[in-house]
């Protein structure tokens, strides 16, 4: 199989192929071999009719377009390899010769990768990123261990304040109708949560036990229920039970109990540990991300447009997948956002650019810097995954690892090789 480079032109490859008679020959015949079973031929069993005797009867090109389908792939393969190209669509293939006696003769074109014109990458000046942990960062962690570690104990016959915890009734009139959804039984509610509709919490406090309460309240302007959204709401609220969080008392023992720490001092110092060591982190992130907003800013390229859909059905499927997590789905976000599909199509079009136009900017740069992944760094990053999902053997878990779950390994060791590149050689000020 030989093939010739036409043109490259819009982010457009235009090539032939072509096909020598005795490897289509070679087609024909697994085409044959694949659907004789088609046909019935008077003399002869089905399936048992000779080639020569089912192309006298049906035409002697009755196998030409299933041979195409078995010998393309592998043609069409070897063709963008021979060429060095990098399709990112499907491509458009018509037939220019198929004739007995001659080769097979195909004209393609197809969409390629862009051409990346990259700008300065080295010496990229960014300001210095930091997080320093405080103690008060260091109490509010522990705040919150003592809320959850709290019991919840029954308040007495005194009044609600903020953080107290009731279990209510209520109705919810508009203009002196009941609306729906407006009503709930045993609805348990927390002051100072803010989790029902602003305003709706604060008149609960100084209320006791037993108590009817009406609670009037507005409807926010961008509710998600859009014939709510604006409205002037009363509802009628009784109050069932009311409860409070007990805390837990912050010494040693509250130490012990939360965890493997004797002392509180102990504790504490371990926080700090994990909120520094997270603070390096977030600091690494940032530098990465300031350092690549740079760098992509200065490049130039042309994105073909059927990329920036892909892309954009990739961020889809991923916010649908978190979705999924949480109960929902796409259809019933887009219901309860009032939009539709191609407005949120649109909405996630300037992300998608922007990844695209990242991940073409690092692959660009990791050409021109000759960066490559090795071995070695294969199976240090398979041993790190490894012991992350505690599989013992690094060397079975490489083996049960596909070829596509290796290929993106090795782009994202690339992508990480380019990063520390570019972070090595930029200028922190």
């Amino acid at each position: 199989m030989n093939s010739v480079l036409e043109k490259k032109e819009n982010n457009k490859a235009f090539f032939n192929i072509e096909i020598e008679e005795k490897e289509f020959e070679k087609a024909i015949q697994k085409a044959y071999l694949k659907n004789r079973n088609r046909f019935n031929i008077p003399g002869f069993r089905r399936g048992k009719a000779p080639r020569k005797i089912i192309e006298l009867n049906y035409g002697e090109g009755i196998f030409y377009e299933e041979a195409l389908n078995i010998i393309l792939p592998e043609a069409y393969d070897e063709a963008i390899e021979n060429l060095g190209l990098e399709p990112v669509d499907t491509p458009e293939v018509d037939i220019e010769q198929l004739e007995k006696g001659k080769p097979v003769i195909l004209k393609v074109e197809v969409t390629v990768k862009p051409e990346v014109k990259l700008g300065n990458y080295k010496s990229i000046e960014v300001e210095k990123v930091e997080y320093n942990v405080t103690d008060e960062d260091i109490d509010r962690e522990l705040k919150t261990v003592q809320e959850m570690n709290g019991r919840i104990i029954d308040a007495g016959d005194r009044e609600s304040k903020e953080g107290d915890i009731l279990t209510i009734d209520f109705e919810g009139y508009i203009d002196g109708e009941q609306f729906e959804g407006g009503t709930a039984q045993n609805q348990v509610v927390e002051i100072g949560s803010n989790r029902f509709i602003p305003g709706f919490e604060e008149q609960l406090i100084g209320k006791k036990k037993g108590e009817e309460v009406e609670v009037n309240v507005t409807f926010p302007e961008d509710y998600f229920e859009e014939s709510l959204r604006g409205k002037e709401a009363l509802f009628k609220v009784v109050i069932h039970e009311i409860k409070e969080k007990e805390l837990p008392e912050l010494d040693d023992e509250f130490a012990k109990d939360v965890s493997e720490y004797e002392t509180l001092e102990e504790y504490k110092n371990s926080i700090r540990e994990r909120l520094e060591k997270e603070a390096k982190e977030k600091e690494k992130v940032e530098l990465e991300e300031r350092i690549i907003e740079k760098v992509v800013e200065s490049a130039e390229i042309d994105i073909p447009e059927v990329m920036i859909e892909h892309q954009i059905e990739r961020e889809i499927n991923e916010f649908d997948y978190r979705l999924r997590l949480q109960g929902l789905n796409i259809d019933r976000y887009l219901e309860l956002t009032n939009t539709d599909m191609d407005a949120f199509k649109e909405e996630m079009t300037p992300v998608a650019k922007r990844r695209v136009k990242t991940e073409l900017v690092l692959e660009a740069i990791a050409k021109e810097e000759n960066i490559e992944v090795t071995e070695e760094d294969i199976d240090e990053e398979l041993e790190r995954m490894a012991k992350e999902y505690k599989q013992e053997d690094a060397e079975k878990f490489k083996e049960n690892m596909k070829k596509g779950d290796l290929e993106f390994l090795k782009s994202g060791i690339m992508r990480d090789k380019t990063i520390e590149l570019l972070v090595s050689s930029a200028k922190i000020i």
